[in-house]
């Protein structure tokens, strides 16, 4: 509450002390007392050769807005974002405490910020302005950071309920570990 009585403020995501994976909290004797849930994390190795072996839900079909071809006649990469990040929460035992809401948003960004770099590399850093005809900095290269800087925030919220919820450490391959071996593949055609 503010000082003038009116409900203003508060907290904001991703201000103060971030808290503490579930790892520490049981190496440090659980101080809070409370309940700790705990998720294991398979190996990474097994990840790759049992992962068809693991008991989850099914993934949600990703919505209708992620399956559209774009106006540019390309093919939008979110959906093959959002199925590499589900498979990655399953593997992880996560695909249940993660809203699929925010799995969608962070595909759409990473398929946006793809789009923005592609058109970057198709017209360059500079742009004529609309009226004086004078060069100036190409407004995809301020989309793009916007972006990668939601992107990032997003990805941080994903990977601190992973973090949170794991029993073990994971330092394997991350889809945001991806994002730009998927823009490297789409500059090239790949898809």
């Amino acid at each position: 509450m503010a000082k003038d009585g009116t409900m203003r403020g508060g907290p904001r995501f991703g201000q103060g002390r971030p808290p503490k994976a579930i790892k520490e909290k049981i190496e440090t004797g659980n101080p809070g007392g409370r309940k700790l849930q705990v998720m294991e994390v398979p190996d990474a190795t097994d990840l790759d050769v049992d992962a068809t072996d693991l008991k989850a839900e099914d993934m949600p079909k990703p919505k209708e807005y992620m399956l559209q071809q774009q106006r540019n006649g390309k093919d939008f990469c979110a959906e093959d974002v959002y199925k590499e990040t589900w498979e990655w929460l399953r593997g992880r035992g996560c695909d249940k405490l993660v809203n699929p809401q925010l799995v969608s948003q962070y595909s759409m960004a990473v398929a946006r910020w793809i789009q923005c770099e592609q058109a970057i590399s198709e017209y360059g850093f500079i742009a004529k302005h609309p009226t004086s005809g004078q060069p100036i900095a190409s407004p995809y290269v301020s989309m793009s950071q916007n972006y990668m800087k939601q992107v990032n925030q997003l990805w941080y919220q994903i990977y601190q309920i992973v973090k949170e919820n794991c029993l073990t450490d994971y330092g394997g391959q991350t889809p945001q570990d991806d994002a730009m071996e998927r823009l490297l593949r789409a500059r090239k055609g790949m898809n």
